[in-house]
């Protein structure tokens, strides 16, 4: 009558899709186009700009809902120049969606690697904070 008792069928909490339109999304992977050309052009030694360029491809795969691949150019981003900006925020995103999906399907190990990342990101924004004092 009022389901005591009964099992609670739990499901994957439906992720807000980016439900692009066909111009949005051309426009986008356009710009995608763009920023990889421009990455290629970019000096090896040129460490800040090598990490904005591949911070602004993350966020832009990440809309696309790339997820792994924004993953890594957000995590190369971080390489190139540690920073608490809008990929920071991003990528810690992309980590807890991740985190979230491994442990709806029950995957310990990827929920601890998970973890471990974002561990990873706090360390880094603590490690900004204090050198901003």
């Amino acid at each position: 009558m009022f389901g005591f008792k009964k099992k609670k069928v739990e499901k994957l909490p439906s992720k807000k899709e980016n439900q692009l339109s066909l111009e949005e999304q051309s426009i986008l992977e356009d710009e995608l186009t763009e920023k990889n050309n421009l990455l290629l052009n970019i000096q090896v030694d040129n460490k800040p700009q090598l990490a904005y360029v591949c911070e602004q491809i993350g966020i832009i795969q990440a809309k696309l809902n790339l997820t792994d691949e924004a993953i890594q150019s957000l995590e190369k981003s971080l390489e190139y120049e540690a920073s608490i900006g809008e990929g920071y925020k991003k990528l810690m995103g992309l980590y807890n969606e991740k985190r979230i999906a491994a442990a709806y399907s029950g995957d310990d190990e990827k929920i601890d690697y998970y973890m471990g990342k974002m561990d990873e990101m706090r360390q880094i924004a603590k490690k900004l904070t204090i050198s901003r004092k």
